[in-house]
């Protein structure tokens, strides 16, 4: 069948299990959307309000499902504009394909209008792009890309396809999915020093990061946990892949984590480390980081291993494969005296806990909202947020029970990422979407409200509003003698106007009544509702590693 470039690009998106696509036209993908115009029965198109929007909610369709998410822009500016978004699911290995037009072949190098190299521009932040200058070679470009997006450790891959590319014509042939291209299996010489490392250890300590959760570990980990008398801990990208109702489980460590999760992490003379990176965030500083353990890690990455943490045993491979053996051939083991030691951390941990809220004589807390919020969300609430304070609090106080609950930038740390993220996360899921965010973050990208407007898609947002950079501010009243530079916004802006305006609902939250009436609400309505939750701007994030610091130095009061 003879099918022009466009036609033949939405027949292999279609051809490889797309049903969803993001984006915004341009001059250079005129042909690309007159294609999925054509077979708009097979695909949904949603147009987000700008390009960044729809970077995002392809990534948050991703990390909803598992699934590769799939963003559209035009050449220049609309390439461009999908950046941060491309750089988002970088840090966070998340598989995405973006697909962006350019100018004629004839025309490349000449500064031609809204021409830019976006290959060169993209070539760090993914992993793997293509400048498509034959149409012979499209489908089969598509198609690897695919593949490349979600094997091994998954992530971004950029298509870039000229025009003259998409209008000329070729046989086009349907093939199969792509699956994903298996990984090299851990040797058993490997598998069997874990399981001696693993046999020795009196205080284990399985720390779980976003590579397990995106391949749905969680259950494997918990009796694995059980079998050995280990604790569980997690990096902010491990959360939602265990259930929090499990007696193993301490939550988040690292800068903000956990204070029983970070201490017993310390403590442990075992760290069994699973798709995790070791981030800096996490570690704090390495030279102290957990300095009386024996370290395990497993990960499909070997540029991972010995990166940022010397460890003792380093697997890489498939991970899955490599745990499931490596708990197979473990005896069960007892280690009471260390669940004694975890169950007086947890007891410390809740003291501190008691005590700040005792401090905390503001109308709203933030801990009073996320109580409410754990209360009345439905199980398989998909929980997306922003990046600042808010971020840190819904990591520490929402309760997950599923896998694939937890939609939030990690390494990059993107503000504006969480309105789109949470479209294209109900886009993929339609499953009930809340979005945390903050007046600072929110106003990055409050444009995508027309998109959830017009699409009815019923996200609710809370918006924890303080009137600050809270986080900025945060580590300028403990590090930098509570100079606050360009941190108090000030702003005027009525949210709850602004979100009436867009077309979307909008609800004053000030004291917890109120808070649940209007979350309620939200939850039942048929579009997005935006609920302005005021908060006090001296609430803060606790406890906290500071920079540099290690867990000798945690703070958890001010």
């Amino acid at each position: 069948m003879k099918l022009k470039g466009s036609q033949i690009l939405v027949k292999t998106l279609i051809e490889q299990g797309v049903t969803d696509v993001f984006g915004y036209p341009g001059g250079q993908v005129i042909n690309i959307y007159d294609a999925l115009y054509e077979y708009k029965d097979q695909i949904n198109h949603v147009l987000t309000a700008h390009e960044q929007g729809a970077s995002h909610a392809a990534d948050g369709y991703s990390r909803a499902t598992g699934k590769v998410g799939v963003c559209i822009a035009t050449s220049g500016p609309g390439a461009t504009n999908l950046v941060t978004g491309i750089a988002t699911a970088m840090l966070d290995s998340i598989p995405m394909v973006a697909i962006t037009g350019n100018v004629p072949c004839s025309l490349i190098g000449k500064d031609s209008f809204q021409e830019i190299d976006i290959t060169g521009v993209t070539l760090p932040i993914t992993k793997h792009n293509y400048f498509v200058d034959k149409i012979e070679n499209l489908a089969d470009t598509i198609r690897e890309a695919f593949a490349i997006a979600k094997s091994g450790r998954p992530g971004p891959v950029l298509i870039d396809i000229p025009k003259d590319v998409q209008v000329a014509s070729y046989e086009y042939e349907e093939k199969p999915v792509v699956e994903k291209k298996p990984l090299p299996k851990v040797s058993d010489d490997k598998i069997a020093q874990a399981v001696e490392l693993i046999t020795q250890a009196k205080r284990p300590y399985i720390y779980i990061g976003g590579g397990a959760a995106g391949l749905g570990m969680g259950k494997d980990i918990v009796a694995f946990a059980e079998k050995i008398d280990a604790v569980i801990g997690c990096s902010f990208m491990g959360l939602s892949a265990v259930p929090q109702n499990s007696s193993r489980f301490l939550g988040m460590q690292g800068m903000h984590g956990h204070y029983a999760s970070s201490m017993a992490q310390n403590e442990a003379d075992l760290i069994l480390a699973v798709g995790v990176r070791f981030s800096d965030r996490a570690t704090g500083n390495v030279s102290k980081f957990a300095k009386n353990s024996k370290i395990i890690q497993i990960d499909p990455d070997c540029a991972e291993i010995n990166k940022n943490i010397r460890v003792d045993l380093g697997l890489v491979g498939d991970v899955e494969d490599a745990f499931k053996r490596i708990a197979a051939a473990t005896q069960s083991a007892s280690n009471p005296s260390w669940l004694c030691r975890v169950n007086d951390l947890k007891t410390e941990e809740k003291q501190f806990e008691n005590e700040i809220a005792a401090a905390d004589t503001a109308p709203l807390t933030p801990r009073q909202v996320f109580e409410i919020i754990n209360a009345e969300k439905p199980a398989n609430t998909v929980i997306t947020t922003d990046v600042g304070q808010h971020q840190m609090w819904t990591a520490q106080y929402v309760e997950f029970d599923r896998p694939r609950r937890w939609v939030s930038s990690g390494g990059l740390g993107t503000m504006g990422f969480g309105l789109g993220a949470a479209m294209g996360a109900y886009v993929a899921t339609k499953d009930p979407t809340v979005l945390i965010t903050g007046d600072g973050s929110f106003g990055m990208n409050l444009n995508e409200l027309a998109t959830a407007v017009t699409y009815k898609i019923p996200v609710v947002i809370v918006l924890m509003n303080n009137g600050v950079l809270g986080m900025v501010r945060q580590w300028q009243t403990l590090f930098f003698g509570k100079r606050y530079s360009n941190t108090v916004l000030d702003r005027k802006t009525d949210f709850v106007a602004l979100a009436k305006a867009f077309g979307a609902d909008g609800y004053l939250a000030e004291t917890p009544v109120e808070f649940k009436k209007a979350f309620q609400k939200a939850l039942q309505a048929n579009g997005p509702t935006v609920i302005d939750v005021r908060i006090d701007k001296d609430a803060f994030v606790l406890p906290m590693l500071p920079p540099g610091g290690a867990i000798d130095d945690i703070i958890t009061k001010v």
